[in-house]
């Protein structure tokens, strides 16, 4: 379906979710099967119909009860036998009591808006399609490679045979961005995943959203197996390392590249550590009441001092690539900004944390060491860098915990990857002495 299709669709549903409505009469209208329509409403929605609704509908009562209904009633409206029912399902949701989420958002009673369907991801027929484009085998297997099963997710990859990668994305200035930044790097001679040239010879084609084929860099990420293995001392010093080598390589190509430049202490300041107080009264998160003000009033301190740059900015583990157990380059620069150069070794360390089971955290502490100490033996960090260490580590956690908050519309990967980074915010937290200690100079 597309676009358009599927915002008519999600409009019909909202209009019934105070009647009874089931899935076999949204299949008929759209013309599927029952089995199918669930397979193509979970793919693109990334949670399942029922869930869907029921996430509706809970919103919908909420905002039905701040214009006047009592609980009762507004429960009922929308299809909830009981309050006791609604009550569970709505704590199972959002962490706390209706009341008390309605006390700590007060000042937020925002309008209930449908979720917007921008961006459809293709289905393997139109894949075939599309990549009759490129001068390629056409019968080479296409394997999907995204992360994300959101509708509104801005991009999807799909791997194409061995050799190459179809990129489709609604961030057209993005993805220019990360084919400029590669092509600068490719001339000095560093790895880089690179756009080919359709039989037209553009660079890409357009249709609903931005298609572009491109070659694989060489290698393969890591898992978290290997991270944790017995080359994991190895594997993160080598993070460290091809880090502060790619920020060089950025420090030679300012004055060619175009980043926005992105102040990271007032984006905590205005927007995230707003927002992730009030994460913190939802969720009972173990974080002491005064700890925000404390990071602030030193974080101040320091953040004047430390050197910024061109970084990635989404340094994750997955994006950064090994062959022959070293690495062979990075991939894709779409939010690459002039902004805290720390952020990107502290970005990787925090990627890996975030695939790591509860009791696998006590791992991560030596590997966020190796990846700083590989950082510093090639790029030295300054003084104020190591200092700044716990602060920026936690930066990056709050901003991740306000922007998955953040998400009305979130599916289920969406709302695990919230509570994830939930729980690493706590954690970082209560390590801050030991993440402190990594260098021992005050």
């Amino acid at each position: 379906m597309k676009p358009q299709t599927w915002s008519q669709l999600l409009i019909e549903i909202e209009n019934q979710l105070s009647t009874t409505i089931t899935a076999e009469e949204v299949a008929s209208r759209v013309g599927y099967s029952v089995y199918y329509f669930y397979r193509l409403f979970s793919a693109h929605m990334g949670r399942s119909f029922s869930a869907y609704v029921l996430e509706r509908r809970l919103k919908q009562v909420l905002h039905t009860v701040n214009n006047g209904k009592t609980w009762l009633e507004a429960a009922a409206l929308y299809g909830f036998d009981t309050y006791a029912g609604f009550y569970k399902a709505f704590v199972k949701e959002y962490g706390c009591s209706p009341r008390k989420y309605l006390e700590i958002y007060k000042h937020e009673n925002k309008k209930i808006e449908i979720p917007e369907v921008l961006f459809v991801r293709l289905s393997k027929q139109e894949i075939r399609r599309i990549l009759k484009n490129w001068a390629i085998d056409p019968a080479l297997t296409i394997t999907d490679v995204s992360t994300s099963n959101s509708l509104n997710h801005p991009k999807a990859v799909w791997k194409i045979g061995d050799r190459y990668f179809l990129h489709q994305t609604k961030d057209r200035n993005g993805e220019l961005k990360n084919i400029a930044i590669a092509e600068a790097l490719g001339k000095q001679q560093l790895a880089s995943s690179l756009p080919i040239l359709t039989k037209a010879g553009q660079t890409f084609i357009e249709e609903d959203s931005l298609l572009i084929l491109k070659k694989g860099v060489e290698g393969t990420a890591l898992s978290i197996a290997e991270i944790l293995g017995a080359s994991s001392k190895q594997y993160a010093f080598s993070y460290g390392q091809a880090i502060a080598k790619l920020h060089k390589a950025f420090l030679e190509l300012e004055t060619h590249i175009l980043c926005d430049s992105s102040d990271l202490f007032e984006q905590l300041k205005s927007w995230a550590i707003p927002k992730v107080k009030k994460q913190v009264e939802q969720w009972a998160l173990a974080i002491p009441s005064d700890f925000f003000d404390s990071y602030l009033t030193a974080f101040s301190q320091l953040k004047d001092e430390l050197p910024t740059q061109i970084i990635h900015r989404d340094p994750n583990f997955s994006n950064i690539l090994f062959l022959d157990q070293k690495i062979s380059g990075f991939i894709d620069f779409d939010l690459s900004e002039k902004t805290i150069r720390l952020f990107d070794p502290c970005y990787c360390a925090t990627s890996i944390l975030s695939s790591l089971s509860a009791d696998q955290y006590e791992q991560w502490l030596p590997i966020l060491n190796g990846i700083l100490q590989g950082y510093d033996q090639e790029n030295p960090l300054t003084l104020e860098e190591k200092k700044a260490l716990f602060y920026v580590i936690c930066a990056i956690q709050l901003i991740c915990v306000a922007y998955f908050s953040d998400q009305d519309n979130a599916d289920d990967t969406t709302k695990q990857l919230a509570q994830t980074n939930r729980n690493m915010l706590e954690y970082i937290v209560q390590k801050k002495e030991e993440i402190q200690a990594i260098f021992n100079e005050n």
